[in-house]
């Protein structure tokens, strides 16, 4: 998430070897699930050789955790706070939760038998992207307390608190699906998250 006053993006550029790679892996992942994604087959998607894609990963498994850390971390700057209070705050969570629940990748584990592959990505380690969510939740919690709408507390511990209750709600999304409209899931997360932060 990024606050409303945040500089404009820069003009795209070319694409980067790193994102051709990237690219590669991720229609391999939402085609072809996990355990069928190989590294010689990311290579020659992303037309380069596979020396080209070990000079920058060892392995397979370096290149997702490097793809959903490019990818939850443009799900959240693409999120713009509309304020600087608890209700703007956490209004930004719900819709970056929304997205990363709707990726084609995170939703390719998701829904797919290599749904342990998100855990061991996501869940096992407190990995890069993470940790990125981690700073601007806390950030956005820090505004929140100087503006008086969010209750005293270390801000990084909040922030980890509201982590979990989002990411949670996110796994646990198809589970509940019959239970929950979209409208339900949003008002109830929005709702969990303003309680616990609430003065």
């Amino acid at each position: 998430m990024s606050s409303s006053n945040a500089e404009q993006p820069a003009p795209q550029e070319p694409r980067s070897t790193d994102d051709a790679i990237l690219d590669a892996a991720a229609e391999l992942i939402v085609h072809l699930g996990v355990r069928r994604t190989q590294l010689a087959e990311i290579a020659r998607r992303a037309g380069v050789s596979r020396p080209t894609v070990y000079r920058r990963w060892p392995d397979v498994r370096a290149v997702i955790g490097a793809l959903l850390t490019r990818e939850i971390r443009t799900t959240q700057e693409q999120v713009e706070l509309a304020g600087q209070d608890r209700e703007a705050f956490v209004d930004g969570v719900v819709e970056v939760a929304v997205r990363l629940r709707d990726h084609p990748v995170l939703g390719a584990l998701l829904r797919s038998a290599d749904s342990d592959a998100l855990f061991e990505y996501v869940v096992e380690r407190l990995g890069t992207s993470q940790r990125g969510l981690l700073e601007a939740l806390s950030a956005g919690i820090a505004q929140g307390q100087r503006h008086g709408s969010i209750r005293a507390g270390e801000p990084i511990e909040l922030a980890a608190m509201v982590l979990l209750i989002a990411q949670s709600t996110v796994q646990s999304h198809r589970m509940v699906a019959s239970l929950l409209s979209e409208a339900a899931w949003r008002r109830e997360l929005a709702r969990a998250l303003n309680g616990y932060l609430a003065p």
